[in-house]
């Protein structure tokens, strides 16, 4: 497996709805790509998200980083994202459960509703 990790800096509009809008609209579509294993967007810094796309080969992780920049370019606008870097690597170890997943997710969803 090989991971693509992003980070943008977010110049406009918060986090929460910009959350909001990968999870519902690029999420999906990300992993709808052949090869796709995982996506998952994290708040590191104030302002900051990173993101992580795994796939289970190289070229696949390497496609993501130019679907992503699609999609800010066209969808994100308001958000006036910045990419500040994209590193990728070979996926050494890995382990997630099921309720990991879920809970994420209802998080997100609840998140949201208070945003």
């Amino acid at each position: 497996m090989y991971a693509s990790i992003r980070q943008y800096s977010v110049g406009a509009g918060s986090i929460d709805a910009l959350t909001h809008r990968v999870d519902e609209e690029f999420a999906p579509a990300i992993s709808q790509e052949p090869g796709f294993v995982g996506y998952f967007m994290l708040e590191v810094d104030d302002g900051d998200v990173q993101t992580i796309s795994i796939f289970h080969d190289r070229s696949a992780a390497e496609e993501s980083n130019e679907l992503a920049a699609a999609y800010v370019r066209d969808n994100l606008g308001e958000f006036e994202l910045s990419r500040r870097s994209v590193t990728s690597g070979h996926v050494l170890i890995s382990r997630a459960t099921p309720e990991a997943l879920d809970e994420m997710h209802r998080w997100g969803r609840a998140r949201a509703r208070v945003g």
